[in-house]
């Protein structure tokens, strides 16, 4: 705002100068006139001399270039102020941290617990304290897990499907060592979510792909949508859309009222009633 002013300041001075050179011509012309005999009316002198506007715009220019040098040097102080903190406690442990890598040390926050969303239906909500002890078993999301559930049995324990899948999670028997209960949960749940594993693994922790490849086998993947089997197609947006909601930390699921509809109310009665839940209205 000072260099602006100082700008204008000098504008104005030389417009005067040029004014004040014009005086001085117009005075000229008016003696000559009157030395030939005719009468002349001169005007008052309100116009500062030539010497003291040359005298003013020295005065400000010296200011102007006084101004630029403080400035500057107001801004290299501010510059080495901003660099260099000798007020701040300093330990040998803060010589190994590079500058350029300051902000990027992890957060001190502490995480988040895994919760279960509220929008699964009550007999999944049914095994919340396993879900959470299996998912974290294998790190994978607590609602991703669910999801699983929800559309493959929908909590029920004694689920089996007419190609030999069984119980909570559906796994198929070649899944199994010799030896293992299937419909045990613990068993179950570690070979269903182990499976689960690997297909975020493969996915590059891409959900519905992990969900895909849960439903239709690890090559679906790599593959477009468009060469999956139409059940796995199916799976893939009745899943992704009840985990995106899920995530979203939402109340309730559209997408799961819609697969309800579809046909996954008579697995979740049958598997109300396998917990003893029937009176559970939700």
């Amino acid at each position: 705002m000072t260099i602006l002013c100082l700008h204008d300041k000098i504008n104005e001075l030389c417009l005067n100068i040029c004014s004040c050179e014009l005086d001085i011509v117009s005075s000229k012309s008016k003696s000559k006139a009157k030395s030939r005999g005719k009468t002349t009316t001169q005007r008052p002198k309100s116009k500062p001399s030539l010497r003291t506007l040359w005298l003013e715009i020295l005065f400000f220019v010296a200011l102007a270039v006084f101004g630029f040098s403080v400035v500057a040097q107001l801004l290299g102080s501010a510059s080495e102020t901003i660099l260099h903190f000798p007020s701040l406690p300093y330990s040998e442990e803060d010589a190994d941290v590079a500058t350029s890598r300051l902000y990027e040390a992890a957060s001190r926050r502490p995480a988040p617990e895994p919760t279960l969303s509220p929008i699964f239906m009550p007999s999944v909500q049914y095994w919340k304290d396993d879900l959470l002890k299996w998912s974290a078993d294998y790190a994978i999301d607590p609602n991703l897990a669910a999801t699983v559930m929800q559309i493959e049995s929908c909590g029920g324990p004694e689920a089996m499907s007419s190609v030999g899948a069984t119980s909570l999670f559906q796994v198929m028997p070649f899944h199994f060592e010799e030896g293992e209960d299937p419909f045990d949960p613990d068993t179950n749940a570690k070979r269903g979510l182990a499976f689960l594993a690997g297909g975020l693994e493969l996915s590059n922790g891409h959900a519905g792909l992990a969900l895909a490849g849960y439903n239709g086998g690890y090559g679906v993947i790599s593959r477009d949508y468009e060469d999956w089997p139409h059940e796995t197609q199916s799976y893939y947006r009745w899943g992704s859309g009840i985990y995106r909601e899920a995530s979203a930390g939402w109340d309730s699921s559209p997408t799961l009222v819609a697969w309800l509809a579809a046909g996954g109310k008579s697995l979740c009665d049958a598997a109300e009633e396998e917990l003893g839940l029937t009176s559970v209205s939700r």
